[in-house]
């Protein structure tokens, strides 16, 4: 062509994806792959129940599921789901503070690229893929970050996020997980509590990612963010991929708070629909199932069965981890994912897994022979070694090494075994170089 046309990279890699495509070439040598990267629900097992299929075919029989919806979402869902919040009694809100999506992901990228450049969200660290792609794209820097600690249960330094916030001027929101991904880490109400002070003293506004909100377990509870919002200025993204579960239907929202008491935060809003409406709106059979579903006289029971299952192989892993050597475990009390971290100075470029198939060997040997990651090293070498297929730590941008696998499979069994494979190659793997 005349000239490059492809916009610059950032160097960051999507690696719950990336990593598919070394798990996909393994395959064709015959491995076969334990699926741990992606949380994807329906992919690892779960049966849709009959009565969602039904409900959702009642649907599709309406013709207005085939045609646009209005720009923010269907009024009848967007009011339904403005009167759950309303029910609660800590903040009331109208259907016009709510903004479907195609997806949450499509919220996230939209709500960061309608910042200014020199503006920036300060988030968690790790953090999601998606959260950490936008704010990079949107500023062409990386982000800054408040840590998460490993050694406290994956507690966030909150005293260090109120540094940061009073030291960066740029920073103009904190974005909040919870419950977390990539941890599993559910935040207490004192913590909620001081991030949002800290964002009423410093004038910010808040995100709050609550995709997991209702996928909560082992005793645990949280406040969602409608509860201590007060008047600070905010938004609450939602969805229904995991829930449902429906990753496939596309469909997230946004919650807004406060805009009506800030006006710069009320034109950040407008230019996030300003977006929207060139896109015309979102799916619409996705939105006129969430109010016939969340209300069917089976959903809750539904939800509570797989919660327990999440619970169950929650304490599996981690009563199988805990005491392995050379990684710190903590327990996984919300969303469906656990988070393991390699000890300081534990790994290193030299270490190895025993590969018996020779094309595979030779394959791992020569993607670990570039300039890589320790933990994507040892993720590679575990995937080529057993097939376990899981995302390196560093990919949710955190010096950590360790990495992330889910609490999805439907075979507890063949979970225990998984994670009983995987507690032995951690002490193979480190131990390999001695």
């Amino acid at each position: 062509m005349r000239f490059d046309i492809a916009k610059s990279g950032t160097g960051v890699a999507y690696e719950i994806r990336n990593i598919v495509n070394i798990a996909e070439k393994l395959k064709e040598y015959g491995i076969e792959v334990t699926w741990e990267n992606i949380g994807d629900p329906v992919m690892k097992g779960e049966k849709i129940p009959e009565w969602m299929k039904e409900t959702l075919t009642e649907i599709i029989n309406d013709d207005v599921s085939y045609a646009y919806s209005p720009t923010k979402g269907m009024d009848a869902t967007r009011a339904f789901l403005a009167e759950e919040v309303n029910k609660r009694g800590k903040y009331q809100m109208n259907k016009e503070d709510i903004i479907f999506f195609n997806g949450l992901g499509d919220a996230i990228a939209r709500a960061y690229s309608s910042i200014r450049i020199d503006a920036r969200i300060i988030m968690p660290e790790p953090t999601y893929s998606t959260h950490l792609l936008a704010e990079i794209h949107h500023a062409s820097f990386p982000p800054n970050t408040y840590r998460m600690n490993p050694y406290h249960n994956w507690h966030p330094d909150i005293a260090e996020l109120e540094r940061k916030v009073k030291s960066h001027d740029s920073i103009v929101g904190i974005l909040v997980i919870n419950p977390d991904n990539p941890t599993g880490f559910v935040y207490p109400e004192e913590s909620l509590r001081r991030i949002v002070e800290i964002a009423q003293k410093y004038d910010l506004f808040l995100i709050f990612d609550e995709t997991y909100r209702n996928i909560l377990y082992n005793g645990y509870k949280t406040l969602p963010l409608s509860d201590i919002i007060g008047d600070v200025p905010g938004i609450s993204m939602k969805g229904i991929s995991k829930e449902f579960p429906w990753p496939g239907g596309r469909c997230g929202w946004i919650e807004v708070y406060n805009a009506d008491k800030d006006e710069i935060f009320a034109r950040y809003i407008g230019a996030i629909l300003t977006q929207k409406m060139s896109e015309v709106c979102s799916t619409t059979l996705p939105q006129m199932s969430i109010p016939k579903i969340m209300t069917h006289p089976e959903y809750q029971n539904y939800l509570d069965t797989r919660i327990r299952h999440y619970e169950r192989l929650s304490n599996i892993a981690y009563n199988i981890l805990k005491d392995v050597p050379y990684i710190v475990v903590n327990r996984t009390n919300g969303a469906f994912y656990m988070t393991v971290v390699f000890n300081e100075a534990v790994l290193n470029d030299k270490q190895k897994l025993r590969i018996k198939n020779a094309p595979i060997k030779t394959y791992v040997e020569e993607i670990t022979n570039a300039n890589i990651e320790n933990d994507k090293r040892f993720v590679y070498y575990l995937l080529g070694a057993t097939g376990i297929c899981m995302v390196p730590l560093t990919s949710f941008f955190t010096s950590l090494p360790g990495f992330r696998l889910t609490l999805l499979e439907k075979d507890e069994v063949k979970f225990e075994e998984t994670i009983h494979t995987l507690a032995k190659k951690i002490v193979e793997y480190v131990e390999s170089s001695k």
